[in-house]
């Protein structure tokens, strides 16, 4: 018989208890009894496997108010402007945001601001099945020899093509599981309006003017224009090799926008193609925000991202810096979702679209790198556990789903391995010139000078850039910035994999650009880490969706937290509105040669004489592309350049002639008047006008010749 006195019944500990003693290091924690709801169902791996992740206080649960958090945003905000050009450096911004990242600490402590992540509980898949359909697999194997073999001289043929998409399909189809799927009932609720009204808004910001921003093209743009002209004309190739070399998916791709919309061979049809590159990224975007923090973060992430000055530049420049992050996007999607749900189907799906975006743009061949560190980085954390055995198995089966999908490339690779490789080899090492110094110097450099991009400088590099400014906007910067505290506060906490993997895939995915040894001023491109803005806007939505929880569940406080959010994506809206429409058509404008105004006067010569084989332009140094003024004339496929020690062979010609020539009537050292005595030796009777444009330096002169001269 026990006769201990009985003890005083434990009292139930509150809500807050538990939450706070969450954020103790080092002491012990509160344990909810019987199941939680962050608890993994039965049916997953051994009890050793399961993660606990930070729970949020129930619906029920009193909240402060967040005004911590408020003013570590704020003055995060106030920190962040102080970066905005001419300023890049700032010690009263750094001065701003060290307090903000105080007050954020303190936010955390008190439990005001928790990242979102319902799907980082625990995986919620079971082991693979080892099942595979031997006969697909069998015919898929000789079929991708085939192929391989076929893939020759450089072409796509009808017959290479069938047999390569027959292999890829039933590859997939190989390893395929079938799984009974119901899909969700459609329901249109606020939900579906607001995914609307942010739909809208972002198709305003992807497509207005895209016809006149950026307003010029320049020599990248009329070398695609000619690979795109070969295409029309059956030149069927997979690699392209004017120019350094490039991948053949824009090809085709703006050949049928040109078809579809009826724009032609043109400037615009390059960049209409490349903006819907650009806004077909986005649904992925926000399926991956929603995938790791849930739908307001997807939300989040899909608005900051479509109005976005970086995403939206890169995707209206009419070149493939776009299809970097369409692919890299679906790619870690699938990547994610997979080693979550443990389905082989998703690492199948990022194998197809990490091998259709090798096609796309050369830095999509950092991916498989990208890919096989979530693997390593899924491997050493406790999330992986009851799922160590079938990792290999999963990316083998991600790596060969892509191999089969590269299989044009590589044959050509394999034919001719320095063609392939040697615009990424000329920026990596000396091939093209000296390295300007130690090779890992430069590389912690540019490693240092890329993390910089978000908050601090972007680089110089005008064709997609409003230079030497963040590449975010004031409010995405600054919830970039605290976001990224807030990720790996929790990582030090709950050791999740996936947290580590979104801080490292950042600077991972920006390698491309900070790789280019041999010339370091190219670095940071926005075109060439283009697929970072990914993980770096989810992070910003984030810290955004964890302000908004931290109001709490009363109805007047979920107003003011929908305030609050509506008024950053406003101003947000606002500066990148801005910065697309006016700073950067602005700076463009100036930079670029009026090619465009050539195209006019050519238009106009071919309407009043009824030819254009007479038109000629006499280059200069560093003056226009002589091809592209007759892109904007509707021929693609002419060069209308004629040097000046030529000029004399056109006194063959007969008919009326016309030649334009550089002018510059502020600045005499670029004013072409070698070109001008030529031109009047030879016609005397011609007549000189000047073209005055109304951007300073972009003016030149038209020398007529009648036809009776």
């Amino acid at each position: 018989m026990n006769n201990e006195a009985p003890q005083p019944e434990p009292q139930e500990p509150s809500v807050l208890d538990y939450v706070k003693s969450l954020f103790r290091f080092g002491s012990e924690r509160i344990q909810l009894p019987g199941k939680s709801q962050f608890a993994i169902p039965s049916r997953q791996p051994p009890a050793e496997s399961i993660h606990v992740e930070e729970p949020r206080l129930p619906l029920t649960a009193y909240h402060p108010f967040p005004w911590r958090s408020l003013l570590a945003l704020l003055l995060a905000l106030i920190g962040q402007n102080t970066f905005e050009p001419p300023s890049i450096v700032s010690p009263l911004g750094i001065a701003f945001y060290l307090a903000a990242f105080a007050l954020l600490g303190w936010a955390i402590q008190r439990g005001e601001w928790i990242l979102p992540s319902p799907h980082a509980r625990g995986d919620e898949g079971e082991g693979d099945p080892l099942t595979y359909r031997r006969l697909a697999l069998l015919i898929s194997i000789p079929l991708a020899i085939a192929a391989f073999a076929l893939f020759k001289n450089n072409l796509f043929t009808a017959t290479n093509l069938i047999v390569w998409l027959a292999a890829v399909a039933l590859f997939v189809f190989a390893f395929w599981v079938d799984q009974p799927r119901t899909a969700p009932p459609l329901r249109f609720n606020a939900w579906t309006l607001l995914l609307v009204a942010a739909t809208a808004l972002i198709f305003f910001f992807r497509f207005s003017q895209t016809a006149s921003v950026p307003p010029e093209p320049f020599s990248d743009h009329a070398e695609k224009i000619l690979d795109v002209y070969d295409v029309s004309q059956g030149q069927t190739r997979i690699f392209f090799p004017r120019n350094t070399g490039r991948e053949a998916l824009q090809m085709y791709w703006t050949l049928l926008v040109a078809k579809l919309f009826g724009t032609g061979l043109s400037f615009l049809s390059l960049k209409l193609g490349t903006a819907i590159l650009g806004f077909l990224t986005l649904p992925f975007v926000y399926l991956l925000g929603k995938e790791i923090g849930g739908p307001r973060v997807g939300l989040f992430a899909f608005i900051l991202t479509g109005i976005g000055y970086w995403p939206n530049v890169i995707s209206r420049v009419g070149l493939r810096f776009p299809l970097y992050p369409l692919f890299a996007a679906p790619t870690l999607f699938f990547l994610i979702r997979g080693l979550r749900t443990r389905s082989r189907n998703d690492f199948l799906l990022s194998g197809l679209f990490l091998g259709l975006g090798l096609h796309g743009y050369s830095p999509m061949r950092i991916m498989p790198f990208v890919v096989v560190a979530a693997f390593v980085l899924y491997w050493l954390h406790a999330q992986s556990k009851g799922a160590r055995r079938d990792l290999p198995l999963w990316l083998t089966m991600l790596a060969l789903t892509s191999l089969f999908v590269f299989l044009p490339l590589l044959r050509y690779w394999v034919d001719h391995p320095t063609e392939f490789g040697f615009r990424a080899f000329s920026r990596l090492s000396g091939t093209e010139q000296p390295l300007p110094g130690p090779a890992y110097e430069i590389f912690f450099s540019n490693v240092w000078n890329a993390l910089k991009m978000f908050n601090l400088d972007d680089g110089e590099i005008w064709v997609h850039s409003v230079t030497h400014r963040p590449a975010l906007d004031v409010v995405s910067a600054a919830l970039f910035a605290l976001g990224v505290v807030l990720v790996l506060v929790r990582y030090v906490r709950r050791r999740h994999w996936l947290d580590l993997f979104l801080l490292v895939s950042i600077p991972l995915l920006q390698l491309p650009s900070s790789l280019s040894l041999a010339f370091p001023g190219e670095n940071p491109a926005l075109n060439r880490a283009g697929a970072a803005y990914i993980p770096a806007f989810i992070i910003g939505a984030m810290a955004l969706e964890g302000l908004v929880t931290g109001f709490g569940v009363e109805k007047k406080r979920k107003v003011l937290a929908g305030v609050v959010a509506g008024i950053l994506l406003a101003v947000s809206a606002y500066q990148n509105y801005d910065l697309v429409f006016h700073q950067y058509y602005n700076a463009f404008r100036q930079a670029s040669w009026n090619t465009s105004d050539m195209g006019r006067v050519i238009k106009e010569f071919e309407r009043n004489y009824g030819r254009t084989d007479t038109v000629w332009i006499v280059p200069y140094p560093h003056w226009v592309d002589t091809r592209l003024p007759a892109v904007w004339a509707g021929i693609p496929n002419r060069d209308m350049a004629m040097w000046r020690e030529n000029l004399p062979s056109t006194l063959e010609v007969t008919g009326p002639k016309l030649f334009i020539v550089r002018a510059n009537v502020e600045a005499a050292e670029f004013n072409d008047t070698e070109t001008l005595n030529v031109l009047k030796a030879l016609y005397p009777n011609g007549q000189l006008r000047l073209f005055d444009s109304d951007v300073p330096g972009h003016d030149f002169w038209m020398y007529f010749v009648p036809a009776n001269n």
